[in-house]
């Protein structure tokens, strides 16, 4: 069963943080909150817990996980990007985006597109995430806990909770947190376009919207 913690949003208690990165070191799958919606997060190199939020979302492995970051200052190490790309990402984060890139030798085979061997990368905008990255050190790879069946992300913590508790290992409850799922913009040789509307705006990109119909 899922502990459950009640982190202030704006103010985390660092007590609660480092639990909650324990948890994620020892391979455990926590549900937490981000500036767009609620997440599934687990250790980077943890093949079990990332089979275990397949199961909860119920994925195929063509799915794109997401490394999510405290900053641009690890960008280079997981992904190939220029320096016009570089600029464009930095203009919108931290910020409610997700950013598909050409994945480095750095990332294990197992997180990137299988087709297109790229990763999603994104730095958030929220105190409690944040928290959580500085505390852990590296990257969170991550998930946006859409159910199966279902156009919207969760945003109660209490729902999650309720619905999930004997398939997490914690809920972090931030309080609401939005309905929408992050802008997806793809940066790749073959596109550069935004695939997904989300919570980021699109005006400050400056990129095509791709119909993926």
């Amino acid at each position: 069963m899922a502990q459950y913690f009640q982190i202030h949003p704006d103010n985390p208690q660092q007590r609660l943080v480092k639990q909650a990165v324990e948890i994620v070191q020892s391979g455990g799958v926590i549900a937490y909150p981000t500036d767009s919606s609620y997440a599934l997060g687990c250790h980077i190199g943890d093949k079990t817990a990332m089979s275990r939020i397949r199961q909860i979302r119920q994925l195929d492995d063509k799915h794109n996980f997401t490394l999510v970051c405290r900053d641009l200052s690890e960008l280079a190490v997981y992904a190939k990007v220029s320096n016009a790309n570089y600029r464009l990402i930095k203009s919108v984060t931290p910020g409610a985006y997700t950013f598909i890139l050409p994945a480095t030798r750095e990332v294990p085979r197992r997180l990137q597109n299988p087709r297109r061997k790229t990763i999603g990368l994104r730095v958030p905008d929220h105190p409690i995430t944040q928290a959580l990255l500085a505390e852990l050190g590296e990257p969170l790879m991550s998930s946006t806990l859409i159910l199966k069946g279902e156009s919207l992300p969760m945003s109660d913590a209490h729902d999650i909770r309720e619905m999930l508790e004997h398939q997490l290992d914690l809920v972090i409850d931030g309080g609401l947190c939005g309905l929408e799922p992050t802008t997806v913009v793809v940066l790749n040789d073959d596109l550069m376009a935004v695939v997904r509307k989300g919570r980021g705006d699109i005006l400050p990109l400056g990129l095509p919207e791709y119909d993926q119909n």
